[in-house]
């Protein structure tokens, strides 16, 4: 079985705080998106970068490999221990489209649903022989979608396989293509129904339906607060003391921000209308300055801060001596 590096499947270091980690899996996964990806192995290798986002984000998961890659192996193969959900993919999201035999080996696989379906089995008219009839299967996926295409309603390609079985009675994997529509406004962890495109009924049984369970890709620049977006904003000294027009981006493309007049690091300015898709309209988006100090390697520079040091009269501190 063959070891899966999930820090070199990233291109990150072994060290790599959360934020890189996502910064990675960001880049990666709109590389290898199969809807924008003309690489032939585009699908394959947009499986590891979410089978290696899917243990790097999760501090237990990332622990215990981490243990298992310093040690030369897993030690507890095939414990069939259930994965926790995730940003990940499962049975049932297409051909291959399982985890990794390594992947399993450690964190095990989770279900992506058994059987015909919940409906108990009912039986044929009389006059003929007895026969169950079974609703089909229902199909769990997940669906990466980035924050910019939940703005407007998007069509996407998904592949999935549907379970059947032939006049023998022996089961089959049915390779399954379908183009969805997803409607703006779609958030994470909404669930999309789509009718009787599940697996096949047996016995006149009705077929099952597919269920798109929507995950919103993590962006390098913004974090989601309901239908708000946050962006941290990072500001030169000067432009937060004497105020200033800078550029900053949205999902839309950038527009023009006046940062006030002595303004503080962790203040938050509201822009109306650029967060996401709501019901009754937009969400906001929060730019939070962050007021960056400039290094000063040269004398000049650092006699420019000892003339302000010394006629400033500020004190950072002082609400500590009242």
């Amino acid at each position: 079985m063959e070891f899966k590096d999930y820090y070199k499947i990233l291109g990150v270091d072994s060290k790599a705080e959360l934020k890189d980690i996502k910064l990675a899996y960001r880049r990666l996964a709109r590389k290898y998106h199969p809807d924008v990806s003309k690489d032939k192995d585009a699908e394959e290798k947009f499986r590891e970068v979410a089978e290696a986002y899917e243990v790097l984000k999760d501090s237990a998961k990332r622990a215990e490999y981490d243990e298992i890659r310093e040690y030369g192996g897993p030690r507890d193969a095939d414990r069939g221990r259930q994965s926790t959900g995730g940003f990940g993919f499962r049975p049932g999201d297409g051909p291959g489209a399982e985890y990794s035999d390594f992947f399993r080996s450690v964190f095990g696989q989770e279900s992506g649903g058994s059987g015909f379906g919940s409906q108990s089995g009912s039986h044929a008219g009389s006059g003929r022989s007895e026969q169950f009839s079974f609703r089909g299967q229902d199909v769990e996926m997940e669906m990466p979608v980035f924050l910019e295409d939940t703005l407007t309603k998007t069509a996407k390609s998904i592949s999935y396989s549907l379970q059947r079985i032939d006049d023998q009675g022996r089961f089959q994997q049915i390779p399954k293509n379908l183009e969805v529509n997803i409607p703006a406004g779609v958030h994470e962890g909404q669930r999309i129904r789509l009718k009787s495109q599940g697996g096949q009924g047996h016995g006149g049984g009705a077929p099952g339906d597919l269920y798109l369970h929507i995950r919103l890709v993590p962006h390098p620049l913004f974090d989601v607060e309901g239908h708000n977006l946050i962006l941290t904003l990072p500001v030169a000294p000067w432009e937060a003391a004497l105020g200033a027009k800078v550029e900053v981006p949205t999902l839309e493309g950038r527009i023009s921000l006046k940062i006030p007049a002595n303004s503080q690091s962790g203040q938050r300015l509201r822009i109306k209308g650029k967060g996401l898709v709501r019901r009754d309209g937009r969400g906001d988006l929060y730019a939070v300055l962050k007021v960056v100090m400039p290094k000063a390697h040269d004398e000049q520079t650092k006699e420019l801060w000892s003339k302000l040091s010394s006629s400033a009269d500020f004190d950072p501190r002082a609400e500590w001596s009242e």
